[in-house]
């Protein structure tokens, strides 16, 4: 795949993407009925585009595509840490949640590393410029929801 855009890289991590992600939030409206309403209303978020993204994690490289249309709730934060680490639909965390979110109901993408679904979540909230206690505090919240309660 030529031109990839480069959206993270370490010296264990890299995060591809085929395009610059074009994910926007849905609303609900009068000319939807009930049930799409309250989908929105749940999963705000929506990927615009097909979206191919390249994970090499410890030399070992992963391939997955997110479908236009993909919707996601964004960073899934209960709400008692908000004032703490912020709510669930801060511009920073978008595109973080999303990869996220797919990597935790697709764990193939990843030949079942759970872990890998971590490190991307982030290395994303780096890129978001989301300070690095925030991202201590929101790596082990995931992590350890994901071993304990998942």
């Amino acid at each position: 795949m030529e031109n990839l855009v480069c959206w993270y890289k370490d010296e264990k991590l890299k995060i591809e993407f085929n395009i610059i992600p074009n994910v926007g939030i849905s609303f609900p409206t009068p000319f939807y009925d009930e049930r799409k309403n309250e989908d929105i209303c749940k999963y705000p978020f929506i990927n615009r585009s097909p979206l191919t993204v390249i994970v090499t994690w410890l030399n070992e490289c992963y391939t997955f595509n997110i479908q236009e249309g993909y919707c996601w709730d964004g960073a899934t934060i209960p709400k008692f840490f908000w004032r703490l680490i912020g709510s669930n639909t801060q511009p920073e965390f978008i595109i973080a949640s999303m990869l996220h979110d797919v990597l935790c109901e697709n764990h193939h993408y990843v030949k079942g590393n759970r872990y890998i679904s971590t490190v991307v979540l982030e290395a994303c909230l780096k890129v978001g410029r989301v300070p690095s206690w925030k991202r201590f505090l929101m790596k082990h919240g995931v992590d350890n929801y994901q071993k304990f309660c998942w």
